[in-house]
């Protein structure tokens, strides 16, 4: 199935037994025959790997880490074991809403990434849940660089796509980089002047105990390491960039 794939789901696992099956489903509903389901599991400890298994479906792709990664490490894997023109992010607890993958999939023929807006359910919501992204903020790449380094400018991994081109910029994630995985693929994309907003929700976000994004304000100092981490991601594209650059100005 490495060949001639079309759509390749990356998605991160770890303990997520409770959920997955609902959002497997709500997945392969949307995939065609020559798509991709790539699931990292990052050595659960529950009965995730087996649920996921069972499924059955052959568009599935399982790998199991060795010892467990953490969840930026994790995506890195699905994402560079991906074979998919196209490639979409997921979380194990989310359900995808009928249409998103044709929806995403148009917006991509002319961008190399696409991010769409969410529907949060299912439990208390935080200042970040409300952060939403306007499609006429696509072309405004200074600004939305400059509002994830800042904060008011969130992307959300689970509603995002790009082309798998963009993985030359992308990877390896940098070395630094312990957090926030999707605002560095946020940042690749508008680096590259290549991205669209959506103004549609595509997915539904489950809010429980066990999500990753918090539901209020973070510690002075957390704040402070983040946006620093920001800033060096920055960097590192500059340095990535003018690397690329510098074989086509020599062929040119």
């Amino acid at each position: 199935m490495t060949e001639n794939v079309r759509v390749s789901v990356c998605m991160a696992a770890y303990n997520g037994s409770e959920f997955i099956e609902e959002q497997i489903d709500s997945i392969l509903r949307e995939l065609g025959p020559n798509d991709e389901l790539l699931i990292v599991d990052d050595e659960s400890t529950d009965d995730t790997a087996a649920r996921i298994e069972a499924n059955g479906d052959a568009r599935i792709i399982l790998h199991r880490n060795k010892q467990n990664l953490g969840y930026v490490k994790t995506f890195e894997k699905a994402i560079t074991l991906s074979s998919g023109k196209f490639i979409f992010l997921s979380d194990q607890d989310d359900i995808w809403i009928p249409g998103r993958l044709e929806k995403m999939l148009t917006a991509l023929a002319e961008n190399s990434m696409v991010v769409t807006n969410c529907k949060h359910f299912g439990g208390k919501s935080g200042r970040f849940h409300n952060i939403r992204l306007r499609s006429n903020d696509s072309k405004k790449h200074l600004r939305n660089l400059l509002g994830i380094v800042v904060g008011y400018r969130l992307h959300w991994g689970c509603a995002m796509a790009f082309r798998s081109s963009l993985k030359e910029l992308a990877l390896p994630f940098p070395s630094h980089m312990s957090e926030s995985h999707d605002q560095w693929l946020a940042m690749c994309g508008n680096f590259s002047k290549s991205i669209a907003y959506l103004d549609d929700d595509t997915i539904l976000h489950r809010l429980h105990n066990e999500n990753l994004t918090p539901d209020k304000m973070r510690g002075i100092s957390k704040i402070v390491r983040a946006r620093a981490m920001f800033l060096a991601n920055l960097v590192t594209l500059a340095t990535r960039s003018m690397r690329r650059a510098a074989p086509e100005a020599v062929n040119g």
